[in-house]
């Protein structure tokens, strides 16, 4: 119950307060999904995504979700190493099947540098710029 209060706590505090999101948070897919998170030596949450296995979200491709990292844990390269985890996950749980996701517009360009391209135009997801990115699983 502590785990599940803190990963909506953290993103809580991102997505709704800090970015003045509004959006449904609690969708009924946290239940269905795999969930990662990085803690520090304290078990404090620093950092936390989530998996949705193809024909969760997409027919066809596993999707990674609700990426967040704490505010004060930012410019670290937390980041990028929560989705090389994600990634990896993907590639061992789904092999061969594509990986989605819904990027905040202005984070395009780091994950461009994870291997991601834009599938769509920019959207309006919860008062937020949005874009659909696609990944090629190569793990097959």
């Amino acid at each position: 119950m502590r785990q599940l209060y803190e990963v909506l706590q953290l993103r809580d505090q991102v997505f709704v307060v800090e970015q003045q999101s509004i959006y449904g948070d609690l969708d009924g897919l946290d239940q269905r999904c795999r969930h990662l998170s990085g803690r520090d030596g304290s078990e404090r949450l620093l950092a936390y995504a989530r998996l949705l296995a193809p024909g969760v979200r997409y027919p066809d491709a596993v999707a990674i979700g609700r990426v967040v990292v704490a505010p004060d844990r930012r410019g670290g390269g937390l980041g990028r190493l929560l989705m090389l985890q994600a990634i990896h996950h993907c590639e061992q749980l789904y092999p061969g099947c594509a990986i989605m996701l819904s990027a905040q517009a202005p984070l395009q360009r780091f994950y461009e540098g994870l291997g991601f391209v834009v599938r769509s135009d920019p959207y309006d997801d919860g008062g937020m710029l949005h874009v659909d990115m696609y990944r090629h699983n190569a793990r097959a």
